[in-house]
């Protein structure tokens, strides 16, 4: 009789996430500050509002010494005016151009010229002849030279970067405009200063050739299959609404034709005190940082917001059917419109997705299409917005599958829930789920700051925040059928993506921009103030990993013990010395085994089970390593290693599942041909290694279909025999290790020996794929030295300096001065593997037509390391602090040690790096590059529309070949 966990017993297993109580409470802190918390909110979390209406939400988190922080704006693409649509993203782009104190040289002379370059853009987007525009934007340009020679760029990422910050960016979407920065703590008051610099006032210099790197990526969305969706399915769902109507990166007539006037009044508009919030999650002080956000941003001035009345959509009452092309894989998106975050309907649609699909791949779409292998890939999801939202439901066809058959496959899975024709256990089991995914989230700063500013731009108060999963859990298997019958009619709206010619592609003329002047050693007086600021040091603390991980030995299994002093989620894995190269079959074995089951479990039982328990399972097959995990509850994870091993040991093998799955794969194989980021992997990796490569070895079509499932199944059944180690995450080590133990065995196997691949040297070889795209990619690859951990510290700054990053040399020459390009870079990665080589990687993605002109600028750049001594002490000084304020925690500890000893070190390598960069100079840094990077030759991989190419500038650059997509995938 098999063994069925029922309700009971699952809602038993979930005591340790057990629904609280939350209720809103109003405070003072010593200082007088007025704030809310949350009672039983384990985050802590105080939400302070400023007499000028701004909001400020503050927790802590002392996993390091460093704070997460989002400034959120309540605002994005849906308040966009008709006629400038991409105005919130491109202004979002501006507010990193500095101010007048911020980024200029020389304000009044810079001030005067940026308004003749205003006044030129308004005539520019009047003026309706085609050769008069291009007089007036030649204008534009020329205007815009001289204003450079005013302005400082990246001034405000030079100003960021020297706190340590990382992950410097910003997005903007509907109804959102959000500032991201992680800093160490000890730097809090610095940033305020230059972020409130940044918010007090808007300077739109530099202006014309950030709108082209805008452009640039308004042609990346062009070419992202994605996004081509995504629009006609939004136009269709919300044909009057904004979130339809008005895609965040705007229209190629608008953002070619912009005004700086309707900018500078939706700042004045939208970026009020009021309409803005303050999120620091991290190593702070409550008392002590609310006082400085007030002294920073408590000067701001209130200002009435807008009273805007947003369309109110018509309830769909018939299906409205949409039709879009490009050259990758056919598939089909349906999707219909919700009611908006927080509402009882928005739970209700999330709920009927995680039933169609969840984090246990137990999902009815899960088991019915994925497991059954009657379609490629098939998922469902719920998307709530501030205002409106949407249920979607995604599949991609085998071959030969129509769309329609396609189409009714998904609607099948919705008539089930329509009959109550899915398990009792389901809905305590993804409510069990959706706790355990907020303890996990939240338990980071990064986690816990993202849901705040998103309650934020919600309106949504704290209380509701944490209240919305008792909410949840209100919801009965009647509700959940009686809204499905209700809801889910012929009222939805479908995108079929077929294969072919995207008509609706726009090709624009290179607009011939000048460079720019950048001033890269010019320092504003209030850039230098910021660098000449001391705050007292973060000491950086360095692991000893023989002290955090408690080792011990069950027979002759390793097994290692890190403590979780957060939260209740454990994980076990069983680690493996041997990986692809071992055995290539081994990948296919593991991929199998996820879709049978064994003599107690059919397969869609067995994701029941694991779902059933909260625990979710991996499997990882690396070329050297082979990891198998479970993460969830800790106190269910006893049932969850016992029914792992029972899988393993138990899989029982079926040669028809095994010959479906031969034809997926074979089937997916032809699906990667036709995705152009698949297609720039496999060229790239071409382009590094050549004909023979990992990733070009594959098992043949013959071979796949030659193999025997039940010799497949040995290889899986037999996992325990061979070597391996046992890594243990949580609070209970003894318990833990009881858990495991039954099951451990001494190794009687050894692996095969590792199969050996080339890694050939580079030399000048240039490879091109042709694909229908309005941007041109290349990477441009170089086989460097072997790793050497002494060369660390100056990689790492190397990269910083040069390569990578805002303030890097090549984003600012590349983007910022000659608007060639939206992304750019150059990475020097070290090896992970002993006695292995570097690599130096270039990339460049832009429009065709700008290509030769940006392999030049970048060939320039790359001929001798540019010297610039303030800026290499600002990298070098934002290394060091990252070091400093970083923390090697949870199971990271264990993962980290584990990386390396592949380098042969036994200890925390960041000590040596700290010392090398300490000591540092830029002669010893312009030694290396001429040593170790300035002498390589590349191998060149490029992806485009080949009728768009300047075939002599490639030429150029070495010997031309076309490969053919056979050649590069190895199929």
């Amino acid at each position: 009789m098999k063994k069925i966990i029922t309700t009971v017993s699952i809602l038993l297993m979930m005591t340790a996430v057990n629904a609280q109580k939350y209720e809103l409470q109003h405070l003072t802190d010593p200082s007088g500050y007025q704030y809310d918390s949350v009672k039983n909110d384990a985050n802590g979390v105080r939400i302070y509002t400023l007499k000028n209406g701004l909001k400020v939400y503050l927790a802590k988190n002392e996993d390091a010494p460093r704070i997460q922080t989002y400034i959120p704006v309540r605002t994005g693409s849906n308040q966009d005016p008709a006629d400038n649509t991409g105005l919130a993203h491109y202004l979002e782009h501006m507010v990193f151009k500095g101010t007048s104190k911020l980024g200029t040289q020389d304000w009044v002379k810079e001030k005067a010229l940026l308004k003749q370059i205003s006044d030129l853009y308004e005539q520019h987007k009047s003026e309706k002849d085609p050769e008069k525009k291009k007089a007036l934007y030649k204008k534009i340009d020329e205007v815009s030279q001289e204003a450079s020679k005013y302005a400082i760029a990246n001034e405000y990422d030079k100003a960021i970067s020297s706190l340590g910050a990382t992950g410097t960016n910003a997005h903007t979407w509907l109804d959102e405009t959000v500032y991201k920065n992680n800093i160490p703590s000890n730097e809090l008051e610095k940033w305020l200063k230059v972020e409130k610099e940044r918010f007090s006032e808007l300077v739109l210099r530099l202006f014309h050739t950030e709108l082209e790197a805008v452009y640039e990526e308004y042609n990346r969305a062009q070419d992202n299959d994605g996004r081509l969706v995504n629009y006609e399915l939004m136009d269709a769902l919300f044909p009057k609404h904004p979130n339809g109507q008005q895609t965040t990166i705007g229209t190629s007539e608008h953002l070619k034709n912009p005004s700086m006037e309707a900018i500078h009044k939706y700042f004045d508009t939208y970026y009020v005190p009021n309409n803005m919030a303050v999120v620091l999650v991290g190593d702070i002080d409550f008392d002590k940082t609310i006082k400085l956000v007030d002294q920073y941003f408590g000067t701001f001035k209130y200002k009435e917001l807008p009273k805007k009345q947003l369309p109110v959509e018509a309830p769909m009452t018939s299906v409205v059917s949409r039709t879009v092309k490009s050259p990758s894989t056919p598939r089909l998106t349906m999707a219909w419109r919700t009611d908006s975050y927080g509402t009882k309907e928005a739970r209700l649609a999330d709920m009927v997705a995680n039933i169609l699909s969840n984090n246990g791949e137990a999902g009815l779409i899960d088991l019915n299409i994925n497991q059954q292998q009657k379609a490629l890939g098939a998922y469902a999801y719920a998307s709530p917005f501030k205002y409106y939202g949407n249920i979607t439901m995604a599949i991609v066809p085998k071959e030969g599958q129509s769309m329609e058959d396609a189409k009714k496959l998904l609607l099948n899975q919705i008539d089930l829930i329509k009959k109550g024709d899915f398990p009792d256990w389901m809905l305590p089991a993804i409510i069990n789920d959706m706790k355990v995914q907020r303890l996990k989230g939240w338990e980071t700063a990064d986690g816990l700051a993202t849901t705040l500013y998103n309650a934020y731009i919600k309106n949504v108060n704290w209380e509701d925040e944490l209240n919305d999963i008792n909410e949840y859990e209100k919801i009965t298997k009647a509700d959940v059928v009686k809204f499905a019958n209700d809801f889910f009619k012929d009222n939805y709206a479908v995108v079929y993506k077929e294969k072919g010619v995207n008509d609706k592609l726009v090709r624009v003329e290179n607009p011939g921009i000048t460079p720019i002047k950048l001033n890269r050693e010019a320092q504003s007086p209030f850039l230098k103030d910021i660098l000449n600021a001391k705050v007292g040091d973060i000491k950086p603390q360095f692991i000893d990993y023989q002290t955090a991980i408690k080792t011990d030995k069950i027979k002759d299994k390793k097994i290692s013990f890190v403590d979780n002093k957060y939260n209740e989620v454990a994980q076990v894995s069983y680690v493996y010395p041997m990986g692809s190269d071992n055995d290539k079959e081994m990948s296919l074995a593991v991929s199998v085994l996820q879709y049978l089951g064994t003599s107690k479990y059919t397969p869609e039982q067995l994701k029941g089970e694991f779902y059933k328990l909260g625990i979710a399972n991996s499997f990882r097959t690396g070329n050297d390593q082979i990891i198998i995990t479970l993460t969830g509850l800790e106190s269910n994870m006893k049932k969850g290693v016992e029914l792992l091993n029972h899988w393993i040991a138990d899989v029982k093998p079926d040669q028809a599942i095994y010959d479906k799955t031969v034809k997926t794969i074979l089937e997916g194989r032809e699906v990667a041909k036709k995705d152009k980021t698949r297609i720039m992997a496999a060229l790239s990796n071409y382009a590094k290694y050549g004909k023979e490569s990992r990733f070009s070895d594959v098992i043949s079509k013959e071979n796949l279909e030659s193999i025997k499932v039940a010799d497949l199944m040995s290889k899986i059944k037999n996992l325990n025999k061979y070597p391996y180690e046992v890594f243990l995450y949580g609070k209970d080590e003894k318990s833990l290790k009881n858990d495991v133990k039954p099951y451990i065995q001494t190794a009687s196997l050894t692996a095969p020996k590792a199969k050996e691949y080339p890694e050939p040297a580079t030399s000048g070889h240039v490879y091109f794929t042709n694909y229908d795209m309005v941007q041109t990619e290349m990477s441009r690859v170089a086989k460097a030295s072997n790793v050497n951990t002494k060369d660390f510290g100056k990689i790492n700054v190397f990269n910083e300096y040069f390569g990578r990053g805002l303030s890097s040399i090549v984003f600012q020459e590349i983007r910022e001065s000659k608007s060639l390009a939206y992304s750019a870079y150059v990475s020097y990665a070290p090896s992970n593997l002993l006695n292995h080589p570097n690599y130096v990687t270039t990339y460049i993605g832009t429009q065709a037509n700008k290509l030769p002109q940006a392999v030049s600028a970048m060939n320039d750049l790359m001929a001798e390391l540019p010297q610039i001594p303030a800026q290499f002490e600002n990298a070098k000084g934002s290394a060091l602090k990252q070091i400093a304020s970083n923390r090697i925690n949870r199971t990271n500890i264990y993962f980290n040690q584990l990386a390396l000893a592949k380098l042969g070190i036994n200890y925390d390598i960041r000590k040596d790096t700290y010392a090398e960069i300490q000591s540092l100079t830029l002669p010893e840094l312009t030694n290396f590059y001429n040593g170790q990077i300035k002498p390589l030759k590349y191998n060149t991989a490029i992806i485009g529309k080949k009728e768009n190419l300047n075939m002599d500038a490639i030429n150029k650059m070495g010997d031309f070949k076309e490969v053919t997509l056979e050649e590069i995938f190895g199929y």
